[in-house]
C-alpha cells in the first residue's frame, strides 16, 4: 500500500467515472430493448413516453457523470461533448417512438423515428470515440490496445451500416425505378434484416464489453492504490 494520501478530488472524479460507465453499460441495452419495443411492439403503452425517456436519460446521465474526469484534457472534452449532444438529441426524440406506434401512418412521426435511428447510430459511433480517448488516459497498456483496436472496428461497422442504409433509402426515393430493381430491393428488405441486426448488435456488444473492462480496470486501480 502506498503511504501517499489519495487526492480527494481525483477519488471523487474516479467514483463518478465508474458510476457513469456503469450507467452507460446498463443503459445501452435497456434503451435498445425499450425503444424498439415501444416503437414496434407497443410495449409499456400504459406508461406512455416515460420508459423511452428514462432509458435514454440514463445514457445521458452516464455521460454527464464521466465528464467529471480529466476536465483539462481538450481532445477528451471534445469527444465527450459530441457524444453528449447526440445523446441529448436522442433523449428529445425518444417520445416520438410512442406516438409513432399509436399513429404509424403519420409521415412526420415516421420521419422523426427514422431520424432517431440515424442519430442512435451516430451516438454509438461517438461513444466509441469517447471510449478510445478514455483508454488513452488510463495507464493500462492492455486496455489501451483493446480500446484502440475494438473502437476502430466498431466505428468501421457503423459507417458501413450508415452507408448501406443511406444507399437503400436513396434508391427507394428515386422515381421510375426498373421493376427488377424494385423486386431486388423488396427481397433485400427481408433478407437484409438479419444482416442489419448483426451490424448493430456486434458493435453494441463490443462497446458494452469495453465499458465493462474499463470500469473494472479503474476499480482495480482504486483498490490497489488505496
Amino acid at each position: 500500500m502506498s503511504d501517499t494520501p489519495p487526492n480527494p478530488e481525483l477519488l471523487r472524479a474516479l467514483c463518478k467515472l465508474v458510476r457513469g460507465l456503469s450507467a452507460l453499460f446498463w443503459g445501452l441495452p435497456a434503451a435498445l430493448i425499450v425503444c424498439a419495443g415501444t416503437a414496434v411492439g407497443g410495449w409499456f403503452r400504459a406508461f406512455s413516453i416515460a420508459p423511452a425517456m428514462l432509458t435514454t436519460g440514463l445514457i445521458l446521465y452516464g455521460l454527464w457523470q464521466i465528464g467529471a474526469f480529466q476536465k483539462q484534457e481538450y481532445p477528451w472534452r471534445v469527444a465527450l461533448d459530441r457524444a453528449r449532444l447526440v445523446a441529448l438529441v436522442n433523449f428529445g426524440l425518444s417520445p416520438f417512438l410512442y406516438w409513432w406506434n399509436r399513429m404509424p401512418d403519420n409521415p412526420f412521426f415516421t420521419t422523426v423515428v427514422g431520424l432517431l435511428a440515424v442519430t442512435s447510430l451516430l451516438f454509438l459511433f461517438n461513444l466509441n470515440h469517447v471510449i478510445a480517448r478514455l483508454g488513452e488516459m488510463i495507464p493500462d497498456e492492455m486496455l489501451r490496445q483493446e480500446t484502440r483496436q475494438f473502437t476502430m472496428i466498431n466505428r468501421s461497422l457503423l459507417v458501413l451500416l450508415l452507408v448501406i442504409a443511406s444507399g437503400y433509402v436513396f434508391l427507394l426515393q428515386m422515381p421510375n425505378l426498373p421493376g427488377g430493381l424494385i423486386h431486388i430491393l423488396i427481397r433485400l428488405q427481408h433478407i437484409g434484416q438479419p444482416v442489419v441486426m448483426l451490424l448493430v448488435l456486434l458493435p453494441l456488444s463490443l462497446t458494452m464489453s469495453l465499458l465493462w473492462k474499463t470500469k473494472e480496470v479503474i476499480m482495480d486501480s482504486l483498490f490497489t492504490h488505496r
